[in-house]
């Protein structure tokens, strides 16, 4: 078929498919930052030198602190760079001190509200804040914090009572100084039953050697993170003793250094060890598939994820990975730069995959913009997982310059809906006012926040407001909630499920990880469409047990607990 006739075919796809999607009129997304009291912004600290480093934060985590059974909310925060009065930033910082957050959720049935409780939480996070990661490191049920840095990382380990101790000596998982690192990802390498860390580090940058790069205007702009030499990733094995041992270099992880943006893990080519995907900014992306004995091999090339279908690498950014076509295996969405796609890869279910980026209708509505925070999410509730992307540029826009715009860098957010059989379509004009909103978006991080049962987005701006994207459609639509526990007292971040209904069979996983420098949401929710009853479910645990339940309520949370095999 000639791309003029696919083309066609395709478009006229896409007009009778989308008359069957209707909302009414009501936005798909509400920002209730304001309403529900997260008042935070993120601030980068430049004041004109343009150092790299002050594109790439910040992050955010939804995870669960208390045990209450809602999200809360930990925030990442930039400072002032190259030691300068912060009174030299272009853009004052909005909310002070600069410090890391963490907003308890004290929502009730009639209002959404958040609390800050840093400070009785007995957080104070300083550094230069990147990302984070979230998991429970010693097996006790509460959810620690691995807070991603320019300069040293940190990790905060739940007491249980609201508080938490700095153990990063203990654990000796700061990394280097010299380090830049913007996502982590908690992953059990060995089945050992605890959970390991593996860090992304980004270039070799330093405020002494920050590059000089002018945009085509002959404006100063930022750099290309090709100018600089990349940083080696880590990878920490967890001692049982809440120390960390970095074992990059036996587990041949550390030979091949990358600039590291995003990072996803999950099972990749079906041989229930989890692997781990890497976004390298600029460079060959990699795929380290487990090998069993604590080592890793990159086989991205011979996959198809290393380069795009033109066999070029990409700017990847933030990444993903999900069954799109619900067939039971892992495919991979990557974000981009301006210019380049957004790549989606199919899975063949061995771990290979195809590059049907143009096919899928991602690539050209992709094209004018930088996209950093993304990820696989049915936000309707209808069984197929559609696509959120946050958006930014890192270079000037020429446009916003000639306008005399003072952050000549923002760009509007998109939200792609999911039609089945490989192909979506963009919904973002339907979205909601808080998409019409230009902004310099970077982290995202999904999860339910109301506990309605549909997912919600909480987007970092760069210089700019968190938002907080509540979902209004997806609850219309039958759901079912799974918090999955395993037999070492914490939530089984590996674990994977089959819940088949009288018509269909869906497939999804635990996911703590991916999108960029942030975490998400561990409960599965599964969107039924019109389906009332769930006729099995199946818990495939990462310890190679396997559950199966009946009978499950729908449009509810359950609690699932893996039976001990002791």
């Amino acid at each position: 078929m000639s791309s003029r006739l696919y083309v066609i075919c395709f478009n006229i796809y896409i007009v009778l498919t989308t008359m069957t999607i209707s909302y009414a009129d009501s936005p798909i997304f509400v920002d209730q930052s304001d309403a529900s009291g997260l008042n935070f912004y993120y601030f980068n600290g430049m004041s004109g030198e343009f150092y790299l480093i002050e594109n790439l934060g910040g992050g955010a985590a939804l995870f669960d602190y208390d045990n209450d059974g809602d999200l809360d909310i930990y925030l990442v925060q930039g400072k002032m760079l190259g030691n300068k009065p912060i009174n030299n930033a272009l853009f004052p910082a909005k909310t002070l001190p600069l410090q890391d957050k963490l907003f308890r959720n004290d929502s009730n049935n009639r209002q959404l509200k958040f609390t800050d409780v840093t400070d009785t939480a007995n957080i104070q996070a300083l550094a230069y804040g990147m990302g984070v990661a979230v998991a429970d490191i010693n097996n006790d049920g509460w959810l620690d914090i691995y807070v991603n840095n320019f300069g040293g990382n940190q990790l905060w380990q739940n007491q249980g009572n609201g508080k938490f101790v700095n153990i990063t000596a203990l654990s000796k998982t700061a990394g280097d100084s010299m380090d830049t690192s913007v996502s982590a990802s908690f992953i059990d390498i060995d089945k050992d039953g605890w959970l390991d860390l593996y860090v992304g580090n980004y270039v070799d940058f330093s405020i002494a050697n920050n590059k000089t790069c002018y945009a085509p205007s002959s404006a100063r702009d930022y750099c290309s993170p090709v100018l600089y030499n990349p940083r080696a990733d880590q990878l920490w094995h967890n001692q049982q003793d809440l120390s960390f041992k970095d074992i990059a270099k036996t587990a041949n992880i550390a030979q091949n250094p990358g600039n590291t943006l995003g990072v996803i893990t999950a099972d990749f080519n079906h041989d229930n060890w989890i692997d781990i995907y890497v976004a390298s900014d600029g460079l060959e992306n990699q795929l380290w598939l487990n090998q069993h004995n604590q080592r890793f091999e990159d086989n991205a090339l011979l996959a198809g994820v290393a380069v795009n279908a033109d066999g070029m690498p990409e700017a990847s950014m933030g990444v993903d990975a999900g069954d799109i076509d619900n067939d039971g295996d892992e495919d991979l969405f990557m974000t981009h730069f301006l210019g380049e796609t957004n790549t989606l890869y199919i899975n063949d279910g061995q771990g290979w995959f195809e590059d049907q980026t143009i096919q899928s209708g991602l690539a050209t509505p992709s094209k004018p913009y930088t996209a950093f925070g993304t990820a696989y999410f049915d936000y309707d509730n209808d069984g197929l997982l559609d696509v959120f992307i946050a958006n930014g540029g890192v270079n000037i826009i020429p446009i916003l310059q000639k306008q005399g715009d003072p952050y000549p860098l923002h760009q509007p957010n998109q939200l792609f809906h999911n039609l089945g059989q490989g192909k979506f379509v963009e919904v973002t004009e339907k979205a909601g006012e808080v998409f019409k909103l230009s902004e310099v978006s970077r982290g995202a991080a999904f999860g339910d926040i109301d506990n309605d049962g549909d997912t919600d987005i909480l987007v970092v701006n760069n210089n700019g407001k968190a938002r907080l994207l509540i979902n209004q459609i997806g609850q219309n639509q039958h759901w079912l909630g799974l918090n999955l526990i395993s037999q070492y007292n914490r939530v089984d971040s590996h674990a994977k499920v089959k819940l088949e209904t009288a018509n269909k069979t869906y497939y999804r996983r635990v996911r703590a990880d991916g999108s960029y420098a942030s975490a998400n949401d561990t409960r599965i929710l599964i969107g039924l469409g019109q389906a009332t009853k769930i006729k099995q479910l199946t818990v495939y645990w990462s310890s190679g047990q396997q559950q199966q339940w009946h009978g499950l309520k729908i449009n509810q949370y359950h609690t699932l607990y893996e039976k001990s095999s002791k």
